[in-house]
């Protein structure tokens, strides 16, 4: 029995295949970023401050740069799920950043200008549903089962 959990019809394995999934995603989310309607009060919109009053889905404090930063993650996670190992990385590396973001924003002021990003209390506890989902997905993806073992 193989480790690697590949799908016969995709080639990829399961960590690859969660890789590209969550790589996707970011790439939309970063798109969905910069489309007026999707993202309320566009027009206050910063590069990156915490005066960007811009929210995705009226919900999550956006910027340019909060937005580039989705899109340059998701093309990561996709260029990175060409391969089971990267994929695994992508997954548990992005995971943790999420983790770090997720502390930086609970040890912020939020109308600092250390809220740079910016991030708000939604955005806060999203980066740690990210992280510990991502960290998960990267861990229990590639963990060998008893049977592969053997």
């Amino acid at each position: 029995m193989s480790t690697r959990h590949a799908t016969p019809a995709a080639g990829r394995t399961r960590v690859q295949q969660a890789a590209l999934a969550v790589g996707t995603v970011f790439l939309l989310v970063g798109l969905l970023g910069f489309i007026p309607g999707v993202t309320t009060d566009y027009g206050t919109m910063r590069f990156a401050e915490h005066h960007s009053e811009a929210k995705l889905l009226g919900l999550f404090q956006v910027s340019i740069l909060h937005n580039i930063v989705h899109l340059l993650f998701g093309i990561a996670g996709i260029a990175m799920a060409r391969a089971a190992s990267t994929a695994r990385t992508f997954l548990i590396g992005g995971g943790v950043i999420y983790l770090l973001l997720w502390i930086y924003g609970l040890i912020i002021d939020l109308d600092s200008a250390a809220n740079f990003v910016p991030v708000n209390t939604a955005d806060n506890w999203l980066h740690f549903v990210l992280g510990i989902g991502m960290i998960a997905l990267g861990v229990l993806l590639t963990r060998r089962t008893a049977s592969a073992a053997r």
